[in-house]
């Protein structure tokens, strides 16, 4: 049977160093499953990493003023896991965006609705709290699982009025042999390793990729809501100090973290332990 590995956490948890040792160590290749690092050109501030002798899926498929959705993320990474079987390895889904690694095993509903132009040239003659609201109206479950951004995202609004009520839930069940770890540490820990990192990013050139891509692109577009544009931008716009800027975006990736423990807790397929020892009983 066909073998599948997840390796999920909270930011700076050290999810790609693992990913990279385990794919050498039983011939893999990493598929990407963050939501920001799907991206062209951002890749400072988001921490792309890569390794020369392991193919890494995923990575620098779209630019940032271009949609990316979970549908998008499916199909791409599905391509990527029959690839690495048909070629005798083993694929190896890495990253902290848990809504996308749980689409992947789990499908999701909105693949086969199409756009209702109709109804989408209607809507976006809404602002977004007239959005929010019908939203609201007919679809609460989807509302109260859309997280800050979405929720202020006129294209997500509009994507999840569209869907409602034509929603089909896709109940198919993933037949491979899958393991899904998470790697979890103490938050004063977490928060110390976040912090190093963002230093890091800065030393590397972050606040010049940030300028850059604000100039081509401008702030509005979706992929520049992330950490670290976000918090950088008041700095770059001369509003905030460097060191208010910095403060701002550690404070912010604590508060993923956090969030993401949150997500991560409630999935119960999740295999909390010792990641060496559980991979290796779990492939041989």
């Amino acid at each position: 049977m066909n073998k599948l590995l997840i390796i999920s956490g909270p930011t700076a948890s050290g999810k790609t160093s693992l990913g990279f040792s385990l794919a050498k160590k039983f011939n893999g290749e990493i598929i990407s499953a963050d939501s920001r690092q799907v991206y062209k050109g951002m890749d400072i501030i988001t921490g792309k990493e890569e390794d020369p002798d392991i193919k890494t899926w995923l990575l620098s498929v779209v630019d940032p003023d271009e949609d990316f959705s979970v549908s998008d993320f499916y199909r791409l990474a599905w391509e990527a896991v029959n690839d690495i079987w048909k070629r005798g390895k083993l694929p190896i889904i890495v990253g902290g965006t848990g809504f996308y690694i749980k689409a992947l095993l789990d499908g999701i509903g909105t693949m086969g609705i199409a756009p209702d132009q109709k109804l989408r040239d209607k809507l976006d003659a809404l602002s977004v709290e007239e959005l929010a609201k019908r939203l609201q109206k007919v679809d609460p479950k989807r509302w109260e699982n859309m997280n800050i951004s979405d929720r202020k995202n006129p294209r997500r609004l509009v994507r999840a009025i569209e869907v409602a009520g034509k929603l089909t839930v896709n109940n198919e069940q993933l037949t491979v042999n899958s393991l899904w770890i998470g790697l979890t540490a103490p938050f004063p820990l977490l928060y110390e390793r976040i912090d190093k990192r963002v230093d890091e990013r800065i030393k590397m050139g972050g606040i010049e990729e940030t300028k850059n891509l604000a100039k081509k692109f401008g702030w509005d577009v979706y992929s520049m809501t992330g950490q670290g544009y976000r918090e950088l931008r008041g700095f770059v716009e001369g509003k905030i100090s460097f060191e208010e800027a910095v403060k701002r975006w550690k404070f912010a990736e604590h508060k993923y973290a956090r969030k993401q423990m949150t997500w991560f807790k409630k999935e119960k397929r999740i295999v909390w332990v010792d990641i060496g020892e559980a991979v290796v009983r779990w492939y041989n």
